[in-house]
């Protein structure tokens, strides 16, 4: 499988390619994209894998699948990128956990690109989505591949955060020890569940607490 891939994931994820259920996952994205209008761009599938080395890696944020909007290329999970819309509910979060940074109204690691670049991985369980249709790239094989990303950072990467947040991703990253990690899970932050506990859980400020105490550098939000 030939994609744009950070060196080190693509070794580390060598094996799940050549696996029967990859070949039958391209071939059902490939006629998707043939016959329907999907979201990300062919070229931004592995976008997350290519920003953001294995060996840079601090930060895992798990989503389920991508937007499936117009933008949907250049979002990372449920925030937005600078300039454009965001969810109004979590932009109020951020506004309130960053007063101090009136200059940039919303944080940086929230895009696209810096996020990754600082070593956040922005997962989401399914790479693919047509337009308008939420979930409508659920149970082709996705689930299986990002199933085996989470594994592999667990078995071989220690001192990592983990934003858990909602049942479906708690479930998925369930396999992250936290005696080695940092384990960090809340409710979704969609407008129905929001206000139980997203709002105040302070996981920007958490994970950045941790990072320093395993001797990393925190990141810029």
């Amino acid at each position: 499988m030939d994609v744009k891939i950070a060196p080190d994931w693509k070794e580390l994820l060598s094996p799940e390619f050549e696996k029967p259920y990859f070949a039958a996952l391209t071939q059902f994205v490939r006629q998707e994209y043939a016959t329907h209008r999907i979201y990300p761009r062919g070229s931004n599938i592995f976008r997350a894998f290519d920003k953001c080395p294995f060996d840079k890696l601090k930060v895992v944020i798990i989503g389920q699948d991508p937007y499936h909007g117009p933008g949907a290329g250049q979002r990372a999970l449920l925030l937005g990128r600078r300039r454009r819309a965001v969810p109004a509910l979590v932009a109020k979060h951020l506004q309130g956990g960053f007063r101090r940074h009136r200059a940039r109204r919303f944080p940086r690691a929230a895009t696209s690109t810096a996020g990754p670049e600082q070593g956040v991985l922005l997962l989401n369980a399914v790479l693919t989505v047509r337009a308008h249709e939420a979930a409508s790239h659920a149970g082709h094989g996705w689930e299986t591949f990002t199933d085996a990303v989470v594994r592999a950072i667990a078995q071989r990467k220690q001192g990592i955060v983990y934003m858990l947040w909602g049942s479906y991703a708690q479930k998925k990253g369930a396999i992250a020890d936290p005696q080695r990690n940092c384990i960090l899970k809340a409710v979704h932050p969609s407008p129905l569940s929001v206000y139980r506990g997203f709002f105040g859980c302070r996981h920007f400020s958490r994970a950045n607490e941790y990072l320093r105490s395993v001797g990393q550098e925190p990141i810029v939000w």
